[in-house]
């Protein structure tokens, strides 16, 4: 666990970057801190390795003040991921993520093989490590950012805006990436973002600062989105974060029953029974996106939009029809997702 207590920053020309922070940040889960530039969250994230240094107040990693601590050391046993990568332009991939091993003392051999396996990890091939950072793309270096930060396995990784420099696409996989490393590592890791979509996407718990460094809510997605503390937060939020609710609900407990026949459309399923499209009585074709159990309520409201029925095809794991959800349904579940995360609040 992070702990900050009664933690406070001013740098010498006067001005307050963070206001008597006290926040927990729990072992083995995302915090994300989240706020318009100049609030603290970037100085929060680099006072828990020393980057910065409080002025006053304790911050404890695993238990131990950290101002007691080498500071060397202590950055060597947290992973630091930062918006551009941070490469060695004239190491090999290979070679940049060998090293923090190598400082901390590991083998030459020990250390690359590390990194070999650390390239698999976050999804790059062993070609990759033989190139420059320069013959990379802009997701691949932050690839090798996360592989770096994670090379002496850390308990704790500090992440600040990774993703900011890629483009949507790019950075929509490095977050399922990100979603996937996590569930198999289990980090404690602090994420500084300025994206409530990705706070909400990526963190366990989200803290909200204002300017001033002033924190002013820190909850879990769910319960930001239906009981913001105040306006705001609502107002950071956004217009539309009872869609930002319905993206965390998953279609799991949605009932489904089997697929219309004979109406004016029907579901077109090849012969592994998974489904092709709709097709109308008079031979029109409107695609179909087929839902899983894992999907989100808010990709279900906007399939039954798209569908000429009002109807979304569920799948299985393997791609195969297990039946189709109606909208009325889907809206019913919506509304009890948003009634239990009020209650909940």
């Amino acid at each position: 666990m992070i702990q900050f207590d009664a933690v406070h920053k001013r740098f010498p020309n006067g001005t307050t970057a963070v206001h008597d922070l006290t926040l927990r940040m729990p072992e083995g889960g995302v915090t994300v801190l989240v706020g318009s530039s100049g609030c603290g969250k970037t100085t929060t994230l680099r006072m828990i390795n020393r980057m910065v240094e409080p002025t006053s107040g304790t911050i404890r990693v695993g238990g131990k003040d950290v101002t007691r601590q080498d500071a060397a050391e202590l950055r060597r046993s947290i992973g630091y991921v930062i918006q551009q990568a941070g490469l060695f332009p004239h190491r090999t991939v290979l070679d940049n993520i060998a090293t923090v091993p190598l400082l901390l003392g590991h083998g030459r051999r020990r250390a690359r093989a590390k990194a070999a396996e650390l390239l698999e990890t976050v999804g790059l091939t062993a070609e990759a490590g033989k190139r420059y950072p320069h013959q990379l793309s802009g997701g691949q270096q932050q690839r090798v950012g996360v592989a770096r930060a994670l090379a002496a396995d850390p308990p704790v990784l500090l992440m600040d805006e990774p993703f900011g420099a890629v483009d949507p696409v790019v950075r929509t996989q490095l977050q399922d990436e990100l979603l996937r490393l996590q569930k198999e590592l289990s980090k404690t890791i602090v994420f500084v973002t300025h994206d409530v979509d990705e706070a909400v996407r990526l963190g366990d718990q989200i803290a909200i600062f204002r300017t001033g460094g002033h924190l002013v809510q820190c909850a879990s997605p769910a319960e930001l989105l239906a009981r913001p503390a105040d306006d705001f937060v609502a107002d950071f939020l956004g217009a539309e974060r009872g869609l930002k609710l319905l993206s965390l609900k998953t279609l799991a407990g949605v009932p489904q029953g089997p697929a219309p026949e004979g109406e004016a459309w029907t579901l077109v399923l090849d012969a592994a029974d998974k489904p092709l499209h709709w097709a109308s009585k008079d031979g029109a074709e409107i695609p179909v996106r087929p839902l899983k159990d894992g999907d989100s309520l808010l990709a279900a409201l906007d399939e039954s939009i798209a569908s000429p029925t009002g109807l979304v095809a569920r799948v299985d794991a393997a791609g195969r029809l297990t039946g189709v959800t109606s909208r009325d349904d889907i809206h019913r579940h919506a509304g009890q997702a948003h009634s239990e995360a009020r209650v909940a609040a």
